[in-house]
């Protein structure tokens, strides 16, 4: 008995050192085929991104795609979830391309020979200093001895679903609104010894505790209120911009800034009834001329203003979540990969997509929109957020940058110089390097594909 035990755990033994050397032997050959470069694309992402020290420990995510041969050239890790930053400006962007019109919607109105009632939509240009021509504040002063504000369709919260909650001072997190006034912001400037106050209204809520004669001070605001103070530091104040605190009835700050800017006093209304297709359109600015700020600065508060703007042309409603749910399942259904889209911005860290989601927006943009549009819209080599990048390289990529802590992310379109127009989407996450060497990386990539192909 002792003999047949001995015998049968021998062959045990000996058939389990067969499947492990089988199955080590798959491994190595998987290994292999990861290690070994099968073209020139894939080489290079290894040498210039992938091999890289600071990357090791990185998750990253890379992704070519010819659109065509509609086949990708290159993947790696592209199905799996990344945060993609301002990437998401991207999804934002497509949306607004595909649903509001060549000029965003001011306000909703209706017009009779005593009395305009306006119901406002959203639109962040109203008195922004990016806009010198402001045709709905004309519009407004001119028309009607009377005006009535009404309630908006607004279903959405001041800051979006997993923003940094200590960025409330900060200027690229304004607050969302339905009815945004000198883009939420309060400008403090200097006038020799005097501190200016932009909107003006704001002057008495500005604190002085101490001397301001040496010029090295800043101005801080209180977490919840628009009180703003004055304090000591040690470097010379030139200037800051300070989002104030949006209340939520417009009664409260919104109408009283914008009563104080025509020099008139307004009604406003909790409700009106009146039947929609009775309202009327006014249109300010033409939509790709916010949409390119957007998207070359990286605006935050226009990217999620449009995506409240989006939702009202859509759905009747400014609604973020309700947009968003929206569009997943209808001009955006058939994503490879099922994304986690919160915000308009990409300032939430909730956000999950794939490199191929992106691949799969950017190729829809580029079927459905003229190609001088989206031109316009992205930033090319050494422009907008691709600033000290890719120089040489204009009209050779249109691209839109990501960047949060520990986070950086570049998707769009590169022209090769036989003439072949590739879509990419390259994440990284999880990274302790700095994100200008990263950016670096990706663009010796980038520009190494266009070099070659």
């Amino acid at each position: 008995m002792q003999k047949l035990f001995y015998l049968a755990f021998l062959l045990f033994f000996v058939s389990s050192c067969k499947v492990q050397k089988t199955v080590q032997q798959s491994s190595n050959a998987v290994q292999a085929s990861i290690l070994q470069p099968t073209n020139f694309i894939e080489q290079q992402a290894r040498l210039l991104i992938l091999d890289k020290p600071e990357l090791l420990p990185a998750h990253v995510g890379i992704s070519l795609y010819d659109p065509s041969a509609k086949k990708y050239l290159y993947n790696y890790q592209s199905e799996k979830y990344f945060i993609p930053a301002s990437n998401t400006k991207i999804f934002t962007c497509y949306a607004a391309m595909k649903n509001l019109r060549d000029s965003i919607v001011a306000f909703e109105y209706l017009l009779d020979e005593e009395n305009i009632t306006i119901r406002f939509t959203g639109d962040p240009s109203f008195l922004h200093p990016d806009f010198e021509d402001q045709f709905a504040y004309d519009f407004l002063k001119a028309n009607a001895p009377k005006i009535t504000i009404v309630a908006p369709r607004f279903n959405a919260t001041a800051f979006g679903n997993g923003w940094a909650w200590n960025d409330y001072d900060a200027d690229y997190s304004p607050e969302r609104s339905p009815m945004p006034i000198y883009g939420n912001l309060v400008n403090f400037g200097k006038n020799g010894n005097r501190i200016t106050v932009t909107p003006k209204a704001f002057k008495d809520s500005l604190v002085i505790y101490s001397s301001t004669e040496d010029g090295r001070y800043a101005i801080e605001r209180d977490k919840d209120q628009n009180n703003f103070t004055v304090v000591k530091s040690n470097r010379p104040f030139i200037g800051t911009t300070i989002p104030f605190v949006v209340k939520k009835e417009m009664d409260q700050l919104m109408i009283p800034l914008l009563e104080d800017t025509l020099k008139r006093v307004l009604n406003y209304a909790s409700a009106v009834a009146i039947d929609q297709p009775n309202w009327k359109k006014f249109y300010s600015q033409s939509t790709d001329s916010l949409l390119k700020i957007m998207m070359h600065r990286s605006d935050n508060f226009f990217a999620e203003q449009t995506l409240l703007m989006v939702g009202n042309e859509k759905i009747g409603i400014m609604d973020d979540a309700k947009v968003i749910d929206t569009l997943l399942k209808s001009d955006m259904m058939g994503m490879p990969h099922k994304p986690r889209w919160v915000d308009g911005s990409g300032l939430s860290r909730y956000n999950m997509m794939t490199p191929q989601d992106f691949i799969w927006v950017l190729n829809k943009m580029k079927q459905e929109q003229p190609w001088e549009r989206i031109k316009t819209i992205f930033p090319t080599g050494n422009t907008g957020t691709l600033g000290g990048l890719y120089k040489g390289y204009e009209n050779k990529i249109f691209a839109k940058t990501g960047t949060l802590t520990g986070h950086v992310a570049l998707s769009g379109f590169i022209i090769t110089n036989q003439g072949k127009e590739l879509i990419f989407s390259i994440m990284v996450n999880a990274h302790q390097s700095s994100a200008g060497t990263i950016r670096r990386y990706i663009e010796q990539f980038l520009t190494s594909v266009i070099n070659e192909n």
